[in-house]
C-alpha cells in the first residue's frame, strides 16, 4: 500500500511546465510541520516535493501561491537520473492525486480570473507518472503551530 496524507504551505509557486505531448505537470513543495519541537523549544518542517498531473496541474498553479495552505492526497514514487556531472541522482517526490485548497480564495490571488464563487477549489484523478530529473530543494520556511487547521 502507498498512500500519502499531507496539509502543509507551498513554499513558493507552483511551476507549471508541459511535456512535449502537451500534458501540464505541476512542481511544488509542501512544508509540513513536525509533530514535535526540538530542545530548544522550536518546530521543525519537512519540505515534500510535490507533482501534479493535467487539470489537477493547472488548476494548482492557477489558485496556489507560496503561503498557501494546502491538503495533498496521493503516493510516493521514486525515481533516479545522471545528473550533470555524471553521477546518480536519487529523486522522492509525492504524486498527488487530489490537492484541496484550505484557504477561502479571498485570502490568495487567483491571477487568471476564474470566478471560482465559493472559495475552494479541489482536483482528483491526477494520473501516474514516471517524471525524473528535479532539483532539490534546500529551503528552510519556519511555520508557526498556529497556521496549521488541526
Amino acid at each position: 500500500m502507498n498512500n500519502v496524507s499531507l496539509i502543509g504551505r507551498l513554499t513558493k509557486d507552483p511551476e507549471l511546465r508541459y511535456t512535449p505531448s502537451g500534458v501540464a505537470v505541476a512542481r511544488f513543495t509542501l512544508a509540513v510541520n513536525r509533530t514535535f519541537s526540538n530542545q530548544q523549544g522550536e518546530r521543525q518542517a519537512d519540505f515534500i516535493n510535490i507533482v501534479t498531473w493535467r487539470k489537477t496541474a493547472e488548476n494548482t498553479a492557477n489558485f496556489l501561491r507560496k503561503g498557501s495552505l494546502a491538503g495533498i492526497v496521493g503516493h510516493i514514487q521514486t525515481g533516479s537520473y545522471d545528473g550533470q556531472d555524471g553521477k546518480r541522482v536519487f529523486t522522492v517526490e509525492v504524486v498527488a492525486e487530489n490537492v484541496q485548497f484550505l484557504e477561502p480564495k479571498s485570502t490568495q490571488s487567483a491571477p487568471n480570473g476564474n470566478g471560482n464563487t465559493n472559495g475552494y477549489q479541489q482536483q482528483q484523478n491526477a494520473p501516474q507518472s514516471n517524471y525524473g530529473g528535479q532539483e532539490a530543494f534546500n529551503q528552510s520556511v519556519k511555520i508557526d503551530e498556529d497556521d496549521l487547521p488541526f
